[in-house]
């Protein structure tokens, strides 16, 4: 069957599936551009739009795909329309990109390039890297150790939630290193995962050599998100050794996670003793202020525009991370290409409602009291029961915190599951930690890793 026959047949069924107004939204400009070794490779006109499809319809493509074709194992999408110059093809083993601009001012493939000797993306510059006051500490660390590389915060250990730009500190730190010494000071960047890859195919073919030189001949070692290698022993004991090297001879480590240190379970214990050796600082939720700037920032990359009252609107309603708001900012310009240019509060509000609809039906109170008693290490009976101490009581009141905010149970539901206690206690803690939460980084941080445990289950 042609391309353009099948993916026509499939439309057909994938017009049954969704809305009408959806399916002209999102279906209208597509393609069905190759189809090789049981991938079907399909078009949309910008990265929003593939964006959104690959998020929302992957599941409805394939499944309606292998119906008329049971060869189809696999749906990739690509920005494409028909006046790309070149049409792109599936290549065997590789990941399909394509050079390509969107409708909203975001960045083209070209200014996503990754340098390939120190891995640093050029789009990450601590010029467009906003400072408020949840993450000015961490910025101010990374200031200082570019005027003295290896030789201050030596390690510096950044952990923060999901979202919250760790990783765009941390390589800004790495292009103005290499902008500012002129090459004079190597640095690698690296996630966690890929240091874990480099060590197993190292052991597989009998060249950990080749890994110990690649690691240990560079000045700045940067690794995002490092809690992935805890519980890998050959990985934990060779980055231990690299550690060492590194340090020892002065050069710089730079480390990220999403969590402290001490609150990352069964990381080695030398480790953890030398991440909190060094300097340990941490990236908060952002505050309104913060997130006003980031908006503003944003909407100026793109050359866009939006009104007070809906930058308010977004600023007020999105409080958990950047990522979270710069999506929002594309959904809402794309929204507002489609209505020429008009938009209201009423249109905000619905698509930042939809946008931030998170599941729960796999979260139970159950699940909750386990995950708070882990992180607190405390038994969940003594969260259930009339113990006053100090370090039990808050963490009481985070719990019937998370029961309300994530489940939305009633105060006296709480009360009676949290040791058969009355209504006003289940109102007094939510209230407190609610208020407490906006003011006390640590405590946000707190919340955050229980939420992140709660949602691993």
């Amino acid at each position: 069957m042609e391309f353009d026959q099948l993916w026509q047949s499939a439309l057909g069924e994938i017009e049954l599936q969704v809305s009408r107004p959806n399916f002209v939204t999102w279906f209208k400009n597509s393609k069905l551009i190759d189809k090789k070794e049981g991938t079907a490779l399909i078009g949309l006109p910008n990265n929003f739009a593939k964006e959104w499809v690959e998020n929302k319809y992957n599941k409805v493509i394939l499944g309606t795909l292998r119906g008329m074709d049971d060869s189809t194992k696999k749906v990739e999408f690509v920005v494409y329309n028909e006046r790309t110059a070149q049409k792109p093809t599936i290549k065997s083993g590789t990941k399909v990109a394509i050079n390509k601009n969107d409708d909203f001012g975001q960045l083209s493939f070209s200014e996503f390039k990754v340098d390939q000797v120190t891995n640093l993306n050029s789009k990450y510059t601590l010029s467009s890297y906003v400072v408020g006051k949840s993450n000015e500490m961490a910025y101010a660390a990374a200031m200082a150790v570019i005027d003295s590389v290896g030789n201050k915060y030596n390690p510096l250990f950044i952990y923060g939630g999901v979202g919250l730009g760790k990783t765009h500190l941390m390589q800004g730190m790495g292009n103005e290193v290499a902008l500012k010494y002129g090459g004079k000071i190597r640095v690698k960047y690296v996630s966690s995962e890929k240091f874990t890859n480099d060590v197993v195919w190292a052991i597989r073919n009998k060249r950990m050599e080749t890994v110990k030189e690649k690691y240990r001949l560079i000045d700045m070692l940067i690794i995002d998100d490092i809690q992935f290698i805890a519980g890998k022993p050959s990985t934990e004991e060779e980055f231990f050794h690299t550690f060492n090297a590194l340090h020892e001879n002065n050069k710089q480590i730079i480390i990220s996670s999403d969590r402290p240190p001490k609150f990352i379970p069964t990381l080695e214990e030398r480790l953890r003793s030398r991440f909190e050796g060094g300097m340990v600082v941490d990236i908060g939720v952002p505050d309104y202020e913060l997130r006003l700037a980031i908006i503003r920032s944003k909407l100026q990359d793109k050359k866009a525009v939006l009104s007070d009252e809906i930058i308010d609107l977004v600023a007020n309603k999105i409080q958990k991370n950047f990522r979270e708001v710069e999506g929002i900012i594309n959904k809402i310009l794309f929204y507002q290409s489609r209505k020429n240019g008009e938009i209201t509060a009423k249109n905000v509000e619905e698509i930042i409602s939809e946008s931030s609809q998170e599941p729960t039906k796999n979260i139970n109170p159950n699940l909750i009291i386990k995950a708070v008693a882990e992180f607190s290490e405390i038994a969940p009976l003594d969260l259930l029961n009339k113990s006053r101490k100090k370090e039990v009581a808050e963490a009481r009141q985070i719990l019937m915190y998370l029961l309300r905010e994530m489940l939305q149970l009633s105060y006296p539901h709480i009360g009676r599951r949290i040791g058969k206690r009355d209504h006003t206690t289940a109102i007094y803690a939510y209230e407190k930690i609610a208020r407490e939460i906006q003011k006390n980084p640590a405590l946000n941080q707190k919340i955050l890793i229980i939420k992140e445990l709660i949602s691993k289950g």
